[in-house]
């Protein structure tokens, strides 16, 4: 083992600079969504909490919180292992 590995025992790099650009567009706009996502979570949370105080009955309400909710927690990206980005067939095996 050098020095050098023994400071820094990362991997080197194996990407070009345009791969490491798309990652990190894509970095972007999953923080864009994820806020987007977790903004209207609390709102239509809120919204409902908001209703059952004032005893207001809404079934739109009720049914979109549900909806809202229900998806939020149950999106498709948490099956996405390791975020954005190529990956290697013989470090990952899906479900």
């Amino acid at each position: 083992m050098t020095q050098d590995q023994a400071l820094n025992p990362s991997m080197p790099a194996d990407t070009t600079y345009q791969q490491d650009l798309v990652t990190a567009g894509q970095r972007r706009v999953n923080l864009v969504w994820e806020f987007t996502q977790a903004s209207v979570a609390i709102i239509i949370t809120l919204s409902t909490v908001f209703c059952s105080i004032k005893k207001l009955t809404s079934p739109e309400l009720t049914n979109a919180f549900f909806l809202i909710i229900g998806f939020y927690f149950s999106r498709t990206n948490h099956a996405a292992i390791g975020g954005v980005g190529f990956k290697r067939a013989s470090e990952y095996v899906g479900r």
